[in-house]
């Protein structure tokens, strides 16, 4: 039995018995109030068991937000969580919120928690257990309720003083890859169907990029379509391994900027595709860019190897 749900304008679908026990342990975590760590593999959903937390908590009303903690420099990050005064540095030219603000009295997901410097972490744990917080250069604090929801590994559990739920990956619920193959071509094009080779072929595969990976590559196939049946012959898998498994090819040193190198190269400096290729966030690819200095410019003459 498939069962379909919209958690805040995001569809889901589900026929697994264990995305339908995952789905039973966001409802009690909900209603729990307390703060919640989501962990689970690359591409495996994290995100939208953090919309479907705040959709089954009573703070459903009001704001739910989003932070990805690897999308900025780390110098930005504390005026973007707990916002700033006016004229406290430069550029700040008038009294900015923050996001533990703006989050007041519902949700604040902070997806890839585990890039947050640890004293940010710290501060931001602070806030929502005493329920104030200081904008930078403010001598007085704002009061906040915010409910706080966390991706990323499992040690941050203790950390944050959290329950913690995991998220299966795609090759753990195969009764899923059908389901969600279906809806994402539906989607792209209501027209398309499977052939059942085509089907084969998806079920065959491990989907190391998991759910992201198999909604890449039914978009792929569906643009790439030759008729109205999909068959095996026309499913375009990613084009390149995940990077963890380059970095066995080619060894350790210098690889995973080179690897980010050929994979803008090969997507032409598109970074959704080259973050897809090597199997990670586009936020990701972005703080590894930052990290290595590169610019999404770079050329590479040939492959590696």
């Amino acid at each position: 039995m498939v069962e379909h749900f919209q958690f805040l304008g995001v569809d889901a679908a589900i026929a697994s018995p264990r995305m339908r026990l995952l789905l039973n342990q966001v409802r009690e975590a909900a209603r729990s109030g307390r703060p919640i760590v989501i962990a689970g593999e690359s591409g495996s959903g994290k995100e939208i068991v953090a919309r479907a937390i705040h959709h089954y908590s009573n703070r459903k009303s009001n704001p739910f937000l989003e932070f990805c903690c690897g999308a900025l420099p780390k110098e930005l990050v504390e005026s973007e969580l707990f916002g700033h005064e006016k004229g406290v540095f430069s550029g700040a030219s008038a009294m900015k919120p923050g996001l533990l603000e703006l989050a007041n009295h519902g949700t604040l997901f902070l997806d890839e928690a585990g890039g947050l410097d640890q004293r940010l972490r710290a501060k931001v744990v602070r806030a929502v257990e005493h329920g104030a917080l200081h904008r930078i250069g403010a001598a007085r604090s704002t009061r906040v309720d915010v409910r706080l929801v966390a991706a990323g590994s499992e040690h941050l559990k203790d950390e944050l003083g959290a329950c913690q739920i995991s998220v299966p990956a795609l090759r753990e619920r195969p009764e899923d890859i059908e389901v969600l193959a279906c809806h994402f071509l539906s989607q792209q094009n209501p027209e398309l169907r499977f052939a059942s080779d085509a089907m084969m072929a998806l079920y065959s595969y491990q989907w190391p990029g998991n759910v992201r990976e198999l909604r890449n590559t039914v978009l792929r196939s569906a643009m790439m379509a030759k008729g109205p049946l999909l068959h095996a012959d026309d499913i375009v898998f990613s084009p390149q391994p995940n990077l963890t498994e380059r970095v066995h090819d080619f060894g350790v040193d210098g690889v995973e900027p080179a690897m980010i190198r050929l994979a803008l190269a090969e997507a032409h400096g598109h970074r959704q595709r080259a973050a897809d290729a090597l199997g990670i966030s586009k936020a990701t690819l972005s703080r590894r860019m930052r990290l290595h200095g590169l610019h999404g410019n770079e050329t590479i003459a040939g492959r590696i190897g």
